[in-house]
């Protein structure tokens, strides 16, 4: 049935919101030479509605990309809310940017370029940011995902959801036999969500255009 995912996932998108209004930055940024990874679709949506439901006025990202996720998140967010991204490649942020005032989202992300584990404490210094966030989107080098969540979890609100993309990763979590770096980030990061004394948390296996995965979502206490 695996190979009838992506099939399925073009159906749920017509059937439930259509076309896709971020496309073009998908193909803009492929024609950037950046790597086709961004989320699905029906994930972006998910998102959308996720800072949505939050009534979200703060969202933290790490992984820009292309920003392909973060319009989606943008879209979704309250009146005067923001998205702060963080980038570590410099054109990618630059292709990110280019990307969202091609939209006339500009203006509601934040893209900040350099490692995320140095950027996101300066965060803890910020009246507008620290103890505000409402949604957070982690979705960038998987072997630093136990890092980010324990750097990201002060910044949130009571209330405040946190979203760990791509933990399932084919199944190699379970697989005894790998090592590599992003896949132990990815098993890492699911025992912290467990113990984490300020979150409750769950994570899902997902199947669909990117292949058979998962994410992780928390609520912050």
């Amino acid at each position: 049935m695996t190979e009838l995912a992506p099939d399925i996932d073009h159906f749920l998108q017509s059937a439930t919101f259509g076309e896709d209004p971020f496309a073009d930055i998908a193909e803009r940024s492929k024609k950037a030479g950046l790597p086709e990874i961004q989320v699905s679709a029906v994930f972006g949506r998910w998102l959308q509605l996720m800072a949505r439901i939050l009534h979200a006025d703060v969202v933290l990202e790490v992984g820009t990309l292309g920003g392909y996720s973060a319009a989606w998140l943008a879209s979704g967010i309250a009146q005067g809310g923001r998205v702060i991204s963080f980038e570590i490649d410099p054109h990618h942020a630059d292709v990110a940017r280019e990307n969202l005032a091609s939209i006339s989202l500009e203006d509601y992300v934040d893209v900040r370029v350099g490692p995320a584990l140095d950027t996101i404490p300066l965060l803890h210094d910020d009246p507008h940011v620290a103890g505000r966030v409402d949604l957070a989107f982690i979705d960038a080098d998987k072997q630093n995902n136990p890092s980010y969540l324990d750097l990201i979890v002060p910044l949130c609100r009571p209330g405040a959801v946190i979203v760990v993309d791509n933990v399932v990763r084919g199944g190699s979590i379970i697989d005894n036999s790998r090592d590599d770096v992003s896949t132990v980030g990815s098993r890492d990061v699911l025992h912290l969500l467990g113990r984490h004394p300020r979150l409750d948390a769950t994570a899902m296996q997902t199947v669909g255009t990117k292949g058979h995965d998962g994410f992780a979502f928390a609520f912050v206490n």
